[in-house]
């Protein structure tokens, strides 16, 4: 029996109302992500790319259709639940790394796990420093975020992402705030991540860097379209402009 994608997405539509104007950010998406698979997801500005890595993150949910995480119809989850589905399942990746200035490395890399029931401190502690010699950060535990470079503090980012064990890894734009040696380095790590059996979606507006993963799916108008279609849409769009 073929075991089920990790990511099964059915005619997910998105839809944002306000006063008399609706926004259709996707259109009808149809998605599979199968396990140890790295997805990038690109396309220009507006196409939808961040609204679809929400409701993967389940940040947000889908106007209509169908999202399947694992086996498990996660559209129909109470609030309460998407939480605790995505403190447990998702690890997220952000352009502007979110690290707390206040907290050193390892209790960055801590703090999702706080909220993980039942896990001790002693728990906690040992999943993070695991997370952070995965990245190369673990002599840096002590430091606070101002004390670290672009490239250091996105690598403390990924490690709390991967401090959880989530099913994926949502990076959007991981690359966004680095220069590009610092950005090849954080696209290594992914890779090396990857080989290891992580399962990993990825926005990017690089070709670069869309071409480390396995699958390029590329987005225009809130619908999925090959390399010819965007080409085709987009000199449409550039002629009736």
């Amino acid at each position: 029996m073929q075991e089920p994608a990790m990511i099964h997405l059915d005619g997910v539509t998105k839809v944002f109302y306000t006063d008399d104007l609706e926004t259709h950010a996707l259109d009808g998406i149809h998605l599979d992500v199968k396990k140890g698979e790295f997805l990038s997801i690109s396309g220009p500005s507006g196409c939808g790319k961040s609204t679809l890595l929400a409701i993967l993150g389940l940040l947000d949910m889908p106007t209509e259709g169908r999202y399947t995480l694992a086996g498990e119809d996660v559209t129909k989850l109470a609030p309460a639940q998407r939480a605790k589905a995505r403190n447990e399942r998702i690890g997220f990746i952000f352009q502007a790394f979110n690290l707390i200035g206040d907290l050193t490395v390892l209790q960055n890399v801590e703090l999702p796990l706080t909220y993980r029931p039942g896990m001790s401190s002693d728990e906690r502690r040992k999943a993070a420093m695991h997370a952070l010699e995965r990245v190369g950060m673990s002599h840096r535990v002590n430091h606070h975020p101002a004390q670290l470079s672009g490239g250091q503090q996105q690598r403390v980012a990924v490690a709390r992402a991967l401090a959880g064990k989530p099913a994926i890894l949502l990076a959007d734009e991981p690359t966004g705030n680095l220069d590009s040696r610092n950005g090849e380095a954080v696209m290594n790590l992914l890779r090396e991540l990857h080989r290891e059996g992580s399962t990993i979606c990825m926005v990017t507006h690089e070709p670069r860097y869309a071409d480390f993963a396995d699958r390029q799916v590329r987005l225009f108008d809130g619908r999925v379209v090959d390399e010819n279609a965007l080409i085709d849409l987009s000199q449409r769009r550039a002629a009736k402009a």
